[in-house]
């Protein structure tokens, strides 16, 4: 199972932080994340999104550990970050997307084994057939040894991304069919409690 560093900083250029990551070749794929404009018409104006953020991809979680004092010292900014174990979920027409939904439900759920289950078995296929998706990944929770410095750790109930070809296509999803079904759905889940963000971006390689 591949694992994802999440890095969200509220302030930096995410034009500089992809030169200061070009070098930072531990990681599997590196992207970099930038706030764009997607209307959800089930989540009215949206959230607000930090200024970027980081995601790093490593087979293992003992490499993702090593990168660490590297990828600090590349982006050396105040930062929330997250380590997680990544589900990845088949799509019609996969692809590298220039456009990202990024989702996190901070949590708490009262059960989160039942929760993780219903979202996997029932929310997760109908996101896979979003119109025009390109790509489907969800993050679980777990346990590891976060950094000291800069970056301050946060632990997620789950976090989520479907990509797209541009915001666009990404705001064609939200409106459609499929999208409905998924917020008929969300009615339907386990009980949780807290925050769930929305985050529409830019998606870029350094």
């Amino acid at each position: 199972m591949p694992f994802c560093l999440f890095v969200s900083c509220d302030s930096g250029d995410p034009a500089a932080a992809r030169r200061a990551l070009s070098g930072a070749r531990a990681a599997e794929r590196l992207l970099v994340h930038a706030p764009a404009a997607a209307r959800d018409p089930f989540l009215g104006g949206g959230d607000r999104a930090p200024a970027l953020v980081v995601q790093a991809y490593f087979a293992g979680l003992d490499e993702l550990q090593a990168a660490l004092p590297a990828l600090q010292e590349s982006l050396p900014l105040p930062a929330s970050c997250e380590a997680m174990a990544v589900r990845r979920f088949a799509v019609p027409q996969p692809g590298a997307g220039g456009c990202s939904y990024l989702v996190r439900y901070a949590g708490p759920a009262d059960d989160p084994a039942a929760w993780h289950a219903h979202y996997l078995e029932h929310h997760a296929p109908l996101m896979a057939a979003l119109p025009g998706i390109r790509e489907l990944e969800v993050y679980l929770p777990l346990d590891w040894d976060a950094p000291a410095g800069p970056w301050r750790a946060v632990r997620s109930l789950q976090r989520n991304k479907v990509a797209f070809d541009g915001p666009g296509a990404l705001e064609a999803a939200l409106a459609s069919p499929v999208r409905a079904k998924m917020r008929a759905d969300f009615a339907a889940f386990p009980a949780y409690r807290g925050e769930v963000s929305h985050l529409p971006m830019l998606s870029f390689e350094p």
